[in-house]
C-alpha cells in the first residue's frame, strides 16, 4: 500500500522530498507556514555538491533547470586578514557551482503539482502520524516528516534536544547594484565569496545574482542576545575598528536594516530512538553552524535517501530505520567538521588556520 506522507516545512529539504516522492508515485503534502515561496528573502548563495545536492536534483529530475541558473564564477574564493591583505585565493574549477537559494527554491516549488504545498499552513501541534493546524484542522498521515528547521515543531516528538547557542553571532547586511553603486566592494569581494578574518571576528561576503552582495559580520560573543545590540551600524563598526577601511565599508555602506542572526547548533551526534510514523531531515535533525558548507546539501541528501527508502520498502518503519541508520553517522561527521571549522576560522592567528585548511583541501581535489 502506498503510504500517505505529510511534510512539515517547505524549505529546500521538504520540497526536495516532496518532488522525489512525486517522481516515484508516492503522494505527499507539504505544510508550510510562509504564504508563498517568495514571502521572504531566501538567503544567500550555496554550492551544491555532486554527491548530495546535485544528486538530489538528478533524482528529482531537475538537473536541466538547475544548470540554467548556476553561477560557476561564484566558486571563486578569497581569504583576507583584517588589514585587507589577500592570504589565499582560488578561482574555482567548475566542480561546485553556486546557485542562489531563492532560485533553487523557485525551481523546486515550481516542479510540484498544484496543491502539494499548502502555503500559509501553520502547524500548532504534532504527535506521531498526526498534526494540528492553526485553523483547528487535524491532518493524519502514515508518516510525518519534520523538515521545519532549527526550531522544529516535529523534533520534540522524537527528541528532547534543543539547539544551543554556538558562541558566534552573525549580523547580516546587503549591498545592491554593486557594479554601479559600490564598485570598490564589488572588486574587493570578487565574483564569489570573501572571508576577512581576525581573532574572534570576521567579515564574510558573498556575491549573489542580480548584482548584489550579502555581508555577514561574524562576532564571537558568549551571549546570543548580543547579536541584537550589534545590529547597529555604529556599534558594529566599533567592533571592527581595527579592520581596513575598505572592509569596514561593506558594513558602513550597506543598505536597509541590519539583521541579527545568532548561530545555534544541536549536539554533535544528535540522534533518537525510532518513533513510529515520524522522522526528521535537514536542520530539524542536525542543525549546525554554516562552517562546513553542508547544511542545504545535507538536507537535500536526507530528502533523497528518505524518498528512496520509502520507494524501496513496503513497510514505512523499515524504510525509516534504514534511512536513520545511514543519516545519523553522516550528520555527525558533518556537525563535527562544522564545529571544528568554526573554531579554526576565529582562533588566535586567524586566518592562518583557514588558509592551511583550504590549501590542503585544494591539494586533495
Amino acid at each position: 500500500m502506498t503510504p500517505s506522507v505529510t511534510i512539515v516545512g517547505g524549505g529546500l529539504g521538504g520540497l526536495t522530498l516532496a518532488q522525489i516522492l512525486h517522481t516515484r508515485g508516492i503522494p505527499a503534502t507539504v505544510c508550510e507556514l510562509e504564504a508563498s515561496p517568495t514571502a521572504r528573502d531566501q538567503g544567500g548563495t550555496l554550492d551544491l555538491h555532486e554527491d548530495s545536492g546535485r544528486r538530489a536534483l538528478a533524482e528529482a529530475g531537475l538537473t536541466a533547470e538547475f544548470r540554467a541558473v548556476v553561477r560557476e564564477e561564484g566558486e571563486a574564493l578569497r581569504i583576507l586578514d583584517g588589514h585587507g591583505t589577500v592570504r589565499y585565493e582560488e578561482t574555482g574549477g567548475g566542480t561546485r557551482p553556486e546557485v542562489d537559494r531563492g532560485e533553487l527554491k523557485r525551481i523546486l516549488a515550481g516542479s510540484l503539482p498544484d496543491g502539494v504545498v499548502r502555503w500559509g499552513a501553520k502547524v500548532t501541534a504534532v504527535s506521531p502520524g498526526r498534526l494540528t493546524l492553526a485553523t483547528g484542522e487535524v491532518v493524519e498521515a502514515d508518516l510525518v516528516v519534520g523538515a521545519d528547521g532549527t526550531w522544529s515543531k516535529v523534533r520534540p516528538v522524537l527528541s528532547d534536544a534543543v539547539p544551543s547557542y554556538s558562541g558566534l553571532s552573525f549580523v547580516e547586511a546587503h549591498l545592491s547594484d554593486v557594479d554601479n553603486r559600490h564598485p570598490a566592494a564589488a572588486a574587493l569581494v570578487g565574483p564569489g565569496s570573501m572571508f576577512a578574518l581576525a581573532e574572534g571576528k570576521g567579515l564574510i561576503a558573498q556575491r549573489t545574482g542580480g548584482g548584489r552582495i550579502r555581508v555577514y559580520a561574524a562576532v564571537r560573543t558568549g551571549d546570543a542576545t548580543a547579536a541584537t545590540g550589534l545590529a547597529d551600524r555604529g556599534r558594529l563598526l566599533d567592533v571592527f575598528a581595527g579592520f581596513a577601511p575598505e572592509l569596514r565599508a561593506l558594513v558602513a555602506d550597506s543598505e536597509g536594516a541590519l539583521i541579527p542572526r545568532p548561530i545555534h547548533a544541536l549536539p554533535v551526534g544528535h540522534r533518537w530512538a525510532r518513533v513510529p510514523g515520524t522522522t526528521l531531515l535537514g536542520d530539524a535533525a542536525h542543525v549546525m553552524s554554516p562552517f562546513a558548507g553542508e547544511g542545504a546539501n545535507l538536507a537535500m541528501l536526507d530528502a533523497t535517501e528518505l524518498a528512496l527508502a520509502l520507494a524501496d520498502h513496503d513497510d514505512v518503519e523499515n524504510a525509516l530505520s534504514a534511512y536513520e541508520a545511514a543519516m545519523f553517522p553522516r550528520a555527525e561527521e558533518a556537525a563535527r567538521a562544522s564545529a571544528d571549522n568554526l573554531e579554526a576560522c576565529f582562533a588566535p592567528g586567524t586566518p592562518d588556520a583557514m588558509v592551511e585548511q583550504m590549501t590542503r583541501f585544494a591539494a586533495q581535489h
